[in-house]
C-alpha cells in the first residue's frame, strides 16, 4: 500500500482489591507475598483489570504462579506482562522469561482485558498457597496504604466511550515510518480523538524476504526510547526495559482504550514481492509469521496478522506468476498456524475491469480463511501519470469521461460480491490524502498536466490535513472531492464527501471502513470523525 513506501485510562477513582497475604514458602524466604486485583476501567461489556504481585519477604523471589477463577459470565479476552493460560474458568498465570526475580520489597505488574463487567477473582493461589479470593470492590477508594496507583498519565485522560456496539469496522492504517519526518507517533492517536472512534489498527509494515515474515524497521518498531513527552501514556521509556518502540506504545494504547485491537500488517507495494516465494511453501510462510507476530516480547501487542499482497498473480512493482490459487493457499495456511481465534486479514486490489487483476486470483476462496477483506479503492488514478487527464483518485461511481472503465470504488465492491464475497466481509477503503498534478488549465477534471503537483514529502501526494488549507475543494464528482488552485490541481475525500461514502457503505452491507493513515488526518481528527458518524 501505498504512499512513501509507495507509496491507561484511568478513569474515576482506581478501586482496588487486595487478596489476603500469604505467607511465603521459605524457599522463597521469610515474610509474605501480597497480591492485588485493581479495576482500573469498567465499561459494563468488558473490563481491564492490573494485577499487582509484591514482593514483602527479605529474599528474591525467583518466580511465581498465581491460579484463579473468574466467575461465570467473565474471561480473560486478552492479557499483557504474563504468561496466561485457561482450563475452563481457572486461570493459571506465570512470569515471563524476561522478567528479573522481584527483589524484597519489590512488586510487579501484569494486565488483563475481560469481557463482562468487573468480577474480583475466587480460589486465588500463589506458588501453591491459599490467597483466600478476592472481594467486591468497595463503592469508594481504598485507603492509599492498600496498594499504590500508578501515577496518572501527563496528558488528559480520554473521555469518551468506546465506540458503540454497531458491529462495523473502523480500521486505521499505522505507519511505521511515519515517527521519523512526520513526526507522527502512537500518542497522536490518543490526543487527536482518533483512539476512540477506531476498532483496528492496521501497523505497517512487515517485510516478506526469502519466503518469510521478517521485520520491516527494528529501530520504530521496537527499539526508539520514548520520552515521557513523546509517550502516550506521559511516562519515559527506560534504557533496560525489555520492549520500547512503537509496539510499546501501542501496547500502552491498547491498555487506555481497551476495545481496540491491533494487526500487523505486512508487504505493501515495496515489500510484496516476498509473497511470490512464500507462496511456494505457505506453511512455512506462515510459521515463519506465526513466529515473529507471536513472539514473546510483543504477542500481546498484535491480535492477528494482515497480508498486503500487491498483486498476486498479476504485477505491481514486480510481477507475480504464482497462479490464481496462491493467495488463497497462503491465506489458507495463515489461518491454519494462527487458529480461529486471531485476526487474519488482507488488502487487496480494487480494480474492477474486466480481467483486471481481481479476476486474476482466487480472492473468494482466500476469503474464507479471512475475517475480512479490504480492497484499496483509492490511487485509481494519479500524477504517475504525469501528463494526466486529471482524474479524482478515489472516485465512488463513475462519471462521463473517467479514463479506465472498472477504476471506481463501486465497480469493485459488486466484482467482488458477485464472486460470491458476503458484503459484510468487504470494507470500503478511504484516502486520508490526495493526489495531484501542475501545469493544469482545466477545473474540471480531464485536464492536462506538466507533472505531479509539489508535496511536503512526495511529489503529487499531499495530506488531507494541508490540503484543506493550501486548496480548499471547489467541486465533487463521482462522489468524492477535487480542487484547482493555481496551476495545481488536486482530488481527496472530505468530510463530506466521506459520509457519502459511508452511507454507501452501510446501504450495500458492508462491514465497515478502512483509511490510509492515521497521520493525513487533522490534529482533531476530521476525517476518522466523519468515518465514525457515518457508520453511526
Amino acid at each position: 500500500m501505498k504512499r512513501s513506501l509507495r507509496r491507561a485510562l484511568w478513569v474515576g477513582a482506581v478501586v482496588a482489591v487486595t487478596v489476603a497475604s500469604v505467607p511465603m514458602a521459605t524457599a522463597f524466604g521469610a515474610g509474605s507475598v501480597t497480591t492485588s486485583f485493581t479495576r482500573v476501567q469498567d465499561w459494563g461489556t468488558g473490563h481491564e483489570t492490573r494485577v499487582t504481585i509484591t514482593n514483602g519477604s527479605s529474599a528474591s523471589v525467583s518466580t511465581w504462579r498465581i491460579e484463579f477463577e473468574l466467575p461465570s459470565g467473565t474471561s480473560i479476552s486478552s492479557s499483557w506482562d504474563a504468561d496466561v493460560t485457561r482450563n475452563g474458568n481457572r486461570y493459571v498465570a506465570v512470569k515471563k522469561s524476561w522478567a528479573g526475580a522481584l527483589a524484597p520489597g519489590a512488586s510487579f505488574s501484569w494486565g488483563y482485558n475481560g469481557t463482562g463487567a468487573y468480577r474480583a477473582p475466587l480460589n486465588c493461589t500463589v506458588n501453591g498457597a491459599a490467597c483466600g479470593g478476592g472481594t467486591p470492590p468497595p463503592t469508594s477508594p481504598p485507603p492509599p496504604t492498600t496498594t499504590t496507583a500508578p501515577p496518572p498519565p501527563t496528558s488528559p485522560p480520554p473521555t469518551t466511550p468506546p465506540p458503540p456496539p454497531s458491529g462495523q469496522k473502523v480500521v486505521g492504517y499505522f505507519a511505521q515510518w511515519g515517527v521519523y519526518a512526520r513526526n507522527y507517533h502512537v500518542k497522536n492517536i490518543h490526543t487527536s480523538g482518533s483512539a476512540s472512534k477506531l476498532t483496528h489498527i492496521l501497523y505497517a509494515f512487515g517485510n516478506t524476504t526469502g519466503g518469510r515474515c521478517t521485520i520491516g524497521d527494528s529501530y520504530a518498531d521496537y527499539e526508539k526510547a520514548y520520552t515521557a513527552a513523546e509517550s502516550v501514556d506521559g511516562v519515559a521509556d527506560t534504557w533496560d526495559q525489555p520492549l520500547r518502540g512503537t509496539f510499546n506504545q501501542l501496547r500502552k494504547l491498547k491498555r487506555m482504550y481497551p476495545h481496540i485491537k491491533v494487526i500487523w500488517s505486512f508487504g505493501g507495494w515495496t515489500w510484496s514481492g516476498g509473497f511470490t516465494q512464500a507462496a511456494q511453501n505457505p506453511t512455512a510462510f506462515a510459521e515463519s509469521c506465526y513466529n515473529l507476530v507471536e513472539d514473546p516480547r510483543w504477542a500481546d501487542v498484535f491480535d492477528g496478522i494482515d497480508i498486503d499482497w500487491e498483486y498476486p498473480n498479476a504485477c505491481g512493482l514486480t510481477c507475480d506468476a504464482s497462479g490464481p490459487n496462491a493467495f488463497k493457499n497462503v491465506a489458507s495456511a495463515l489461518r491454519t498456524r494462527f487458529g480461529s481465534s486471531a485476526l487474519v486479514t488482507a488488502a487487496i486490489t480494487a480494480d474492477g475491469s474486466n480481467g483486471g487483476k481481481i479476476d486474476a486470483t482466487d480472492y473468494a476462496g482466500a476469503a474464507t480463511h479471512l475475517n475480512w477483506i479490504m480492497p484499496m479503492t483509492y490511487d485509481y488514478f494519479g500524477a504517475f501519470n504525469a501528463q494526466g487527464p486529471t482524474a479524482p483518485h478515489s472516485p465512488l461511481y463513475s462519471y462521463s469521461g473517467i479514463p479506465q472503465q472498472g477504476f471506481w470504488s463501486d465497480a469493485a465492491i459488486q466484482k467482488l460480491k458477485s464472486k460470491g464475497i458476503p458484503a459484510n466481509k468487504l470494507l470500503l477503503g478511504v484516502g486520508f490524502y490526495g493526489r495531484g498534478w501542475t501545469g493544469v488549465t482545466q477545473s474540471a477534471p480531464g485536464g492536462t498536466a506538466t507533472g505531479p503537483a509539489p508535496g511536503t514529502y512526495e511529489q503529487g501526494i499531499e495530506d488531507y490535513k494541508v490540503l484543506k488549507n493550501t486548496c480548499p475543494a471547489t467541486g465533487t464528482i463521482g462522489g468524492t472531492a477535487y480542487a484547482k488552485c493555481g496551476s495545481n490541481w488536486w482530488s481527496y475525500d472530505t468530510p463530506s464527501t466521506i459520509g457519502g461514502k459511508m452511507t454507501y457503505a452501510k446501504n450495500q452491507g458492508l462491514g465497515g471502513a478502512f483509511f490510509w493513515e492515521l497521520s493525513g488526518d487533522t490534529s482533531n481528527g476530521e476525517l476518522i470523525s466523519a468515518i465514525r458518524n457515518g457508520l453511526g
